[in-house]
């Protein structure tokens, strides 16, 4: 994914997709969905994103959104902020059968992504 996104006018909606790093079917736990969509929740209660439509897949996301202001900083916090939040379900999860696996494959990801504070990552390019 972009380094950083670049939106026109904020009021008009947008078409975004989040993928997971190579494409990871993460969102086939509804735990994970669980945090996807209360992230969203968040950020249109709390930071005045406009979600118009949306498609939940396996392994990536598609929204059309828009916002009051500043869509790409809005974006940015939902991305950091779920990511860290599937990070640390899945490190507490007993009952995730690929856990070291997950943890690992997006250890690879955040190592090779010099614009992450922690060197794990969940969201790739898309």
């Amino acid at each position: 994914m972009a380094t950083r996104y670049r939106f026109g006018d904020n009021n008009f909606p947008h078409f975004v997709t989040c993928t997971v790093v190579n494409w990871i079917d993460i969102f086939s736990r509804e735990v994970y969905k669980e945090i996807l969509i209360d992230s969203l929740v968040f950020c249109i209660k709390e930071k005045g994103l406009r979600l118009h439509a949306w498609v939940f897949m396996t392994n990536h996301i598609h929204l059309i959104i828009s916002a009051d202001y500043e869509l790409s900083s809005i974006l940015r916090d939902f991305k950091k902020f779920k990511s860290r939040q599937i990070l640390k379900t899945i490190e507490e999860n007993k009952q995730e059968s690929r856990k070291e696996w997950l943890l690992w494959m997006f250890n690879r990801a955040g190592i090779k992504n010099s614009n992450n504070e922690r060197e794990i990552s969940i969201l790739g390019s898309g």
